[in-house]
């Protein structure tokens, strides 16, 4: 029995060498055909080969790159079993050509392949700008992803994006060219649509949600609040003024927003941040009554004013009248900077409106009250001239209050035609205060009043019917201008200068001789002296005999005409005089 037992073993061990010698001499490789992936054993590693047994007659040889990491790392060792693919094989010297990387890539288009038909999503990382778009790295194969695939909406920094991970849609797979395609925009749009469904179920006014800072412009802020955007108003976004949306918030930053207003139909959404907080306007005449003085800070500067800050969100207007007493402001900045603190009065509140009317110069007390009680009417000072203009002169008073000198309340009686001829800057002048008016702010000197008006004397001293004597001083059309006494003048019409009929007085008469004539008409208030040098001659002819007057027989007649040769030659005689003076 137990021979028979040795025998059976001895025969199959027989069988069992026959069989290896035959798959030695003979060996099968029909699982080794190129172009496919097998499973082999790594029986050492060399300085620059790895070397994998896959059952042929010879072990392949695969670079050491093939086997390590980023780091240069050798990732296997002897006795690992690793995938491999065949690139080439010689059954008749027995060689054959492996690569694992091959075998990665093989299997790596299995699994994109995979993922394309599940439609589901696949790592990768963006490793480099190229043109029209990126070379996305899937674990051992580059794709391509176009730049119209990166975001739902255009990328300001496209080249922010390299080095960082996504989840991709795999669009095309090519093995033959090694060619994928893949898309982050597809897997976004979903989750859009997605997120928008559900919100558009929840969503309702006065809600408070988080939403992300998708874009920014001049007048608001759009919110992406998870597959629906929304707009957050410039107006909406504090209670204080603000020039620009970029003084608050940044793109990409997380805001807690209300839901203001929702169209449900057109999925518009409006949204609001300063209404999280109080609103600071709320009692507000309360907080700042009118009449009691604050400090705020000027944070802008216009035409008309400066808006100074109360407290965040709570600004009143300065206008440029409330900024001084006595300067004439051109514009705020005369008198204050954005940044500064100032002390102002509150002068009104209007809740309705949200706007507060501030005064600065009310800090201080007006200076014009105290010029009124200081110089009343007719009260008489000395100041020095600040400016002059062709209207008059201005004293300085007090500080930054002028006084002005008008041209007409310079002199009684001369004829100034500019100030500068008698004055210039820096002089010091004595004049005589006429007003003061606080109200129009406006305070009025004069000279001539320092003085009586020599006009106050003229009825008394050349009545009606007297006889003047006096200079030709300005010969116009319509008549003679006499001066009887400095500064006092008559005028001798036309029409009053002889009974015949004269185109113009600069017939008879020139400027610097010496007439009588007389007084048909004075008045003080009015300034006038009438004259008549007709109506003296003929007085002068009703006081002749009657033979001797111009209106007689025939004597008389020749006698008239002596009367009026005589008349023309004291007038011509006269006019050498009238041009020596002149000379």
């Amino acid at each position: 029995m137990e021979e028979t037992q040795d025998q059976a073993q001895a025969t199959e061990m027989e069988m069992n060498f026959e069989t290896a010698l035959e798959d030695y001499l003979n060996p099968d490789f029909g699982e080794l055909d190129e172009g496919t992936i097998v499973q082999g054993e790594v029986v050492k590693v060399e300085k620059d080969h790895v070397l994998v047994d896959v059952n042929f007659k010879s072990e392949g040889q695969i670079p050491v790159p093939e086997f390590t990491d980023q780091d240069g790392q050798l990732t296997v060792s002897v006795g690992d079993k690793v995938d491999v693919f065949v690139v080439t094989k010689n059954e008749s010297e027995g060689t054959i050509v492996l690569s694992r990387d091959k075998a990665k890539r093989m299997r790596l288009f299995d699994r994109l392949e995979d993922i394309q038909e599940r439609d589901t999503e696949v790592d990768g990382k963006i490793i480099k700008r190229i043109k029209g778009g990126y070379t996305v790295d899937l674990g051992g194969v580059e794709a391509f992803l176009p730049g119209s695939h990166v975001d739902l909406r255009p990328v300001p920094d496209m080249d922010a994006l390299v080095g960082k991970e996504f989840h991709f849609k795999v669009l095309k797979i090519n093995r033959r060219r090694s060619n994928v395609i893949v898309s982050r925009r597809v897997l976004l749009e979903e989750e859009r649509n997605t997120l928008r469904k559900q919100l558009l179920e929840t969503i309702e006014e006065n809600q408070v949600l988080q939403g992300k800072v998708k874009n920014i412009t001049e007048y608001g802020v759009f919110i992406d609040l998870g597959g629906l955007d929304g707009l957050l108003h410039i107006t909406d976004m504090s209670w204080k003024r603000i020039k620009h949306p970029k003084e608050m918030v940044q793109l990409g930053d997380e805001l807690t927003l209300k839901v203001l207003n929702f169209d449900r139909e057109g999925q518009k959404v409006s949204l609001g941040l300063k209404q999280l907080v109080p609103d600071p306007w709320e009692n507000i005449a309360s907080k700042y009554p009118e009449s009691e003085r604050f400090t705020g800070k000027v944070t802008n500067l216009t035409d008309y004013g400066a808006f100074v800050e109360l407290e965040p969100g709570v600004e009143g207007l300065v206008h440029i009248s409330e900024m001084s007493w006595t300067r004439k402001l051109r514009h705020p900045s005369q008198m204050v900077r954005v940044g500064d603190e100032v002390e102002v009065i509150i002068l009104g509140v209007d809740a309705d409106k949200k706007r507060i009317s501030l005064g600065m110069k009310q800090v201080k007390p007006n200076p014009w009250d105290v010029v009124a009680e200081k110089y009343p009417e007719g009260t008489i000072l000395e100041g020095t001239i600040k400016n002059i203009t062709e209207f008059g002169v201005f004293i300085g008073i007090e500080d930054g209050i002028d006084g002005l000198i008008h041209v007409s309340d310079i002199s009684w009686t001369k004829k100034i035609r500019h100030p500068s001829e008698l004055y210039k800057s820096g002089d010091t002048v004595q004049a005589k205060v006429l007003t003061v008016d606080k109200e129009a702010e406006k305070f009025t000197l004069g000279v001539k009043q320092l003085k009586d008006d020599p006009w106050s004397q003229v009825p008394a001293k050349y009545p009606v019917g007297s006889m003047v004597e006096g200079l030709v001083t300005n010969i116009t059309d319509f008549g003679l201008f006499v001066e009887v006494e400095e500064g006092i003048e008559g005028l001798v019409h036309v029409s009053e200068i002889s009974r015949k009929k004269i185109k113009s007085p600069a017939e008879l008469f020139k400027e610097g001789v010496t007439i009588q004539a007389k007084v048909i008409h004075v008045s003080a208030d009015e300034r006038r002296l009438g004259l008549s040098i007709k109506q003296l001659k003929d007085e002068e002819e009703r006081r002749k005999p009657k033979e001797f007057r111009t209106g007689g027989g025939e004597t008389g007649s020749n006698l008239g005409e002596l009367l009026r040769q005589k008349l023309e030659e004291e007038q011509g005689a006269a006019e050498p005089e009238a041009d020596e003076a002149s000379e």
